[in-house]
């Protein structure tokens, strides 16, 4: 079959196309003459079965498809084709804002700057301006001879380089836009990304601050790849990582408001920009669509990250320990596990006391594991342990009860109810809890991090958080939660299962702090007072989804839930309790998927916030879906 043949019957994107690729790779490797030579060599040294083993796993890892891969398809099944760009360019908006491009310059490259012209002009929504302000020490004819093919284009020679947040400032001048767009001046917008804009601000009248999702571009090939999907707003995960960088458009009067971008913070101004814009208003709206392709060549911090602009981290940390102290949230800014993330140590208020409790049915030897980690890593002095007793059978456990009661900040409790039922346990818990703040922990968990209540309590006594999880990891050091999904495995999920210790998932996000919908209750730290204000507990989820449900009611208040992966548990995962492996138990369990379905269908038929809906959720490793994605209101 030719190329142009098959791409005619089965166009890329296609599901057909993706199994004849995957036909394709089992072939070339059966057929693989060295390599069938190879494996009759193994039968005869490790014998028939385990060389079938390692034959299936190489088919498997064949077979599957590389992330890039799967973005390619992604572009072709969920961007316009020139039908859908002829629609966009005939489209006649309510509101037809018009969109002040801002570039500043500085010795720009003249092909780059050839190509950002074109994609301004290319644009399938023409009511916009570029607004050019060049520091560089001298002008170049040919960018002058560029700007002269399009009325829409201002520009001003400085005769100075002011930096990056004085020449912005200089190109803002000239804008007489409703709204202002932020654009490198080595960088691409796609045609139809203004468009996306316009049919956003038509959408949500009242907004004041848009952003969207990015890619990044080659230089030479224009290849694009490494896309970031970003959440919702979150201003815990913005405070840890400029998340939301490209691209990002302003209503004017904030702008005004702003009074645009502040010196001293060159290489983070845009960073110093969107924290002030947060603090100003609500009215933001994520666009989860690649509106932005961050050009990578020599000199761009695409290509070399930190290296390329080593200052810009330190500066960031300026514009993030200027904004906490507008916000008079005391603490302290430091860069985080990876580069390019920060984190805030936030000063503790006054000494207040927290409750742990821990349920218990028998197995001692877990539960010694547990409260010997607490007790030698635990630098905060203010705490009670209180064990609740849940329906153990063993001499062995009432005997150890005896031995640690009174020692240790350490009581028991004695649940009344036969039954297990986890919400209820907890609930009965937090009635005899003397905290201002309670800890809800598993009994079969090892403390690894010493400091682990005052870096919860940094989060947990802000009044707009309403619970705080932690990193968990698998005794074999993989991770078993990093902050949870609604929607991943058709209910919630934990995200980057598995996944080892020593590496990244997903933009690293599961080493920074975020805000997410839930986090498991393993281990999560809330103030006391949230129980009354949520009505406790749901007690009719006994065994599962009872966190989850606990978390999204926090959320049904306004609250932020953040994860904190600072505070590091090994989590041996259920020994007490068991496993949902007996009919009562799996019927149990449907029953608690289906209340959960029923009670949240709003976030599973939206998409969970924190989330990006172009993400699959059929794993948990942030993979791209392959087939089209329907936006709100397609």
């Amino acid at each position: 079959m030719t190329g142009r043949l098959r791409d005619r019957l089965f166009p890329e994107g296609s599901w057909i196309r993706v199994k004849l690729r995957i036909i394709n790779r089992i072939v070339k490797t059966l057929f693989n003459v060295n390599y069938m030579k190879k494996q009759f060599i193994n039968i005869k040294q490790q014998g028939f079965k385990k060389t079938i083993k390692e034959i299936k796993s190489d088919l498997k890892s064949g077979v599957e498809l590389s992330k890039g891969e799967f973005y390619q398809i992604w572009i072709k099944n969920n961007e316009p084709n020139e039908n859908k760009l002829n629609e966009q360019r005939n489209k006649k908006f309510d509101f037809e804002p018009k969109i002040s491009v801002i570039v500043p310059m500085y010795n720009t490259p003249i092909n780059f700057f050839q190509e950002l012209v074109e994609c301004l002009i290319n644009q399938t929504y023409k009511n916009w301006e570029l607004c050019l302000a060049d520091g560089s020490p001298e002008k170049n004819t040919e960018i002058e001879s560029i700007i002269s093919k399009d009325n829409r284009i201002k520009y001003v020679f400085l005769g100075e380089n002011k930096g990056i947040a004085g020449n912005s400032n200089e190109a803002l001048k000239l804008a007489t836009g409703d709204f202002i767009a932020l654009l490198d001046h080595d960088d691409l917008l796609p045609e139809f990304s203004l468009f996306e804009i316009v049919k956003c601000i038509n959408k949500n009248p009242n907004v004041e601050f848009i952003y969207t999702d990015e890619d990044k571009i080659e230089e030479k090939g224009g290849k694009r790849y490494d896309p970031y999907f970003k959440s919702d707003f979150a201003p815990d995960t913005l405070r840890a990582n400029n998340y939301i960088c490209h691209f990002s458009v302003y209503k004017k009067e904030l702008m005004n408001k702003l009074k645009g971008f502040k010196e001293g913070y060159d290489g983070a101004q845009d960073y110093d920009l969107i924290l002030r814009m947060s603090e100003n208003t609500n009215n933001i709206i994520h666009i989860p669509r690649i509106l932005y392709h961050w050009r990578v060549h020599s000199l761009s911090t695409a290509q070399h990250g930190g290296a390329a602009k080593p200052y810009a981290y330190e500066a960031g940390i300026k514009a993030i320990q200027s904004h906490i102290d507008r916000l008079n949230l005391r603490g302290k800014v430091e860069s985080g596990v990876t580069l390019g993330t920060y984190k805030i140590n936030y000063d503790i208020i006054g000494n207040p006391k927290v409750s742990i409790l821990i349920p218990n049915k028998d197995y001692i030897e877990t539960l010694k594991v547990c409260l010997d980690s607490i007790k030698r890593l635990t630098t905060y002095n203010n705490y009670e342990i209180i064990i609740i007793e849940n329906n153990s059978e063993d001499k062995k456990t009432f005997d150890f009860y005896k031995e640690i009661e009174g020692k240790d900040n350490i009581k028991v409790v004695y649940y009344p109810e036969k039954e297990f039922n986890y919400s209820k346990i907890i609930n009965f818990g937090v009635k005899k809890a003397k905290g201002e703040y309670i800890v809800q922990l598993n009994n079969d968990t090892e403390l690894i991090t010493k400091n682990w209540l005052k870096e919860m309590l940094m989060y947990a006594q802000r009044e707009d958080v309403g619970a705080v999880g932690v990193k968990l990891f698998y005794p074999d050091k993989t991770i078993q939660h990093a902050g949870i999904i609604v929607g991943i495995g058709g209910v919630a999920g934990h995200v980057f299962k598995n996944l080892p210790e020593s590496a990244h998932g997903y933009f690293s996000k599961e080493s920074m702090i975020q805000n997410m919908s839930a986090v498991t209750a393993a281990c999560i730290m809330t103030r006391k007072s949230i129980y009354d204000e949520v009505g406790y507990m749901d007690e009719k989820f006994k065994v599962a989804f009872n966190d989850v449900d606990f978390c999204l009611k926090i959320r049904e208040k306004g609250k932020l839930i953040v994860y904190n992966p600072y505070v590091q548990f090994i989590h041996y995962e259920s020994k007490s309790r068991g496993y949902e492996d007996t009919p009562e138990k799996i019927e149990r369990f449907k029953a608690e998927i289906d209340r959960f379905k029923r009670k949240w269908n709003n976030i599973l038929e939206n998409g969970d916030p924190y989330y990006n809906i172009n993400l699959r959720l059929d794993n948990d490793q942030c993979d791209i879906k392959m087939e089209r994605v329907k936006l709100k209101g397609e």
